[in-house]
Parts: structure tokens; sequence; C-alpha cells
């Protein structure tokens, strides 16, 4: 079992900027990957960026170049860095861990980011 709190989240204006953490307790040795999705009103979750060990790092096209996801190693906290927000940023952000051999997928409770225009 993995559990995981957010932090970080807020309101900001349009070019502003802000960072997600997301702490992870329990079995954190068996993590395969962690990441960050976003899920906005009445959309479908989406997959923002993902670290895996050795600091490997992916990312979806509408936030590369502004985004960064870092975990400096298996105890730290992962982090979101947001630079540039624009209004369509604007969703609830969910930490995503994939865990174990069975690659089983644990979530944080989410936390709000608002980007005023």
């Amino acid at each position: 079992q993995v559990q995981l709190v957010e932090s970080g989240g807020g309101l900001v204006e349009t070019g502003g900027s802000l960072t997600l953490s997301c702490a992870a307790s329990g079995s954190i040795f068996s993590i395969n990957y962690m990441a960050w999705y976003r899920q906005a009103p009445g959309a479908q979750r989406e997959l923002v960026a993902t670290v895996i060990s050795g600091g490997r790092t992916t990312y979806a096209d509408s936030v590369k170049g502004r985004f960064t996801i870092s975990r400096a190693n298996a105890v730290s906290p992962v982090y979101l860095q947001m630079n540039n927000l624009k209004p369509e940023d604007t969703a609830v952000y969910y930490c995503n861990a994939n865990a174990g051999s069975r690659a089983r997928d644990y979530w944080g409770q989410g936390t709000q980011v608002t980007v005023s225009s």
C-alpha cells in the first residue's frame, strides 16, 4: 500500500507559477513510477507528467516547456513546478503512484489549481 498526500494548489493569475508537492508513505520502495494527472470540470482525467526511477520524465504536449516534474530519490516527494500558467491549466491535480509487481495505481486526494484570466 502507498499513501499519497498532495499540497501546493491555489489561485494564481495567468502567467504565474505554482509548485505542487506529493509526499508518499507506506511501501515507497515498491513504486515503479510517479505521475501527476489533472481533471478539469466536465473533462476526463488526463496525464500531465511522469517521472520514473533514474529521473526520466515525460510530459503532455500541452505543458511541455512550462511544467517540470521532479523526484530526487525514492524517499523524496515528487514535485510539479508549473510556470507560465494559463486559464486552461485550471483543474484538480492528482498525484499518482504506480507500485508493485502488479502495477497497481494509488491516488492522492487532489489539489485545486485555479488560474484566473
